[in-house]
């Protein structure tokens, strides 16, 4: 069980932030727990390159022709260096209740 002092902690900050009395605690920690496993992928990259990632997105607005060929590869070589299909993995294994086939982590054996 929780001890006085943290309900008491989150009762303040549910007081003072408009709309967390409605977000159940259990949403609330899993967004939390998906945050620090993306976070923990971002720093995978160097910050010059997690400088140069964010440059390729703002430039690109979410459309591959606004970049050059050159652009795309180098956003692709970027994005495939945070392992995404590991951290999707990773935040299911997180928030699963039964464990996630190392399959789906990793992929098929070559």
């Amino acid at each position: 069980m929780p001890s006085d002092r943290i309900n008491h902690s989150i009762v303040k900050v549910a007081g003072r932030v408009p709309g967390v009395r409605r977000i159940p605690v259990v949403l609330l920690l899993s967004a939390a727990e998906v945050a620090i496993l993306a976070k923990h992928h971002v720093e995978l990259l160097t910050p010059a390159e997690r400088r140069r990632l964010i440059h390729l997105v703002r430039t690109g607005r979410g459309r591959r022709d606004r970049l050059t060929a050159r652009e795309r590869t180098e956003l692709e070589r970027l994005i495939g260096k945070l392992e995404p299909r590991r951290l999707v993995g990773d935040a299911a294994g997180k928030l699963s209740p039964v464990p996630i086939p190392r399959r789906l982590l990793y992929g098929r054996r070559r």
